[in-house]
């Protein structure tokens, strides 16, 4: 069984969409969310295998919901179901930790046969999306040394910056205005990402990229 949350301001819509999914056997609806804080706690308590996240909803937006989700659990797959293509969101969902986008409007077998490709640890991008992460994922030459570790988020670049100019987590936490168990959260992101095994690992990685000045 895939363990699923939905995220959504509109009950109507969270209805209808649980209503589609219950057609399927793989599928178990495991909470519902009307705003990101909520989404954000209902999935630390849990603990579902994907997020069906919405972009535009009150309070915490589903970008900053979607970057604390995937902070907290890299390994947690969201997929974004929206009415929203425009490029600035389709980018900034991806770069928050989206595996997949999805216009609101498709169909129940394209919505499960996401669910089911994230659940897996996959991507999945809807038709029209693609050739926007495409060209996303494509920079020009002259766009990568302006962008060391593409794969790292913009904060958790931020953070490793701070750790390469030799700052503790305290000071870190201080300069960025953060929790420290988010800056922990963050810093153990990076690790994994930057396939790493200590802070002295990364500190050499970040240095030699042009880090930490």
């Amino acid at each position: 069984m895939i363990r699923t949350l939905i995220a959504d301001d509109h009950p109507a819509f969270r209805a209808g969409l649980k209503l589609m999914l219950a057609t399927s056997d793989e599928i178990e609806i495991v909470g519902e969310a009307e705003d990101g804080t909520q989404v954000v706690a209902l999935a630390a308590e849990l603990a579902p295998d994907v997020v069906v996240m919405d972009l535009r909803m009150p309070g915490l937006d589903g970008i900053e919901a979607t970057r604390q989700l995937v902070t907290a659990r890299p390994d947690l797959g969201v997929v974004v179901l929206t009415m929203f293509e425009d490029d600035e969101s389709v980018f900034a969902a991806v770069r928050a930790g989206a595996r997949g986008y999805i216009l609101k409007g498709a169909g129940s077998d394209e919505i499960l046969r996401a669910l089911r490709c994230i659940a897996e640890g996959g991507v999945i991008f809807g038709p029209s999306i693609a050739r926007r992460i495409d060209a996303l994922l494509s920079p020009g030459p002259d766009d990568l040394p302006n962008l060391p570790f593409p794969q790292l988020t913009d904060r958790e670049r931020e953070v490793l910056d701070l750790i390469a100019a030799g700052l503790p987590n305290g000071q870190i936490r201080d300069k960025l205005g953060l929790a420290g168990k988010t800056v922990g959260n963050h810093i153990s992101s990076i690790f994994a990402k930057l396939q790493v095994a200590d802070r002295a690992q990364a500190i050499v990685r970040a240095r030699d990229a042009g880090l930490g000045r």
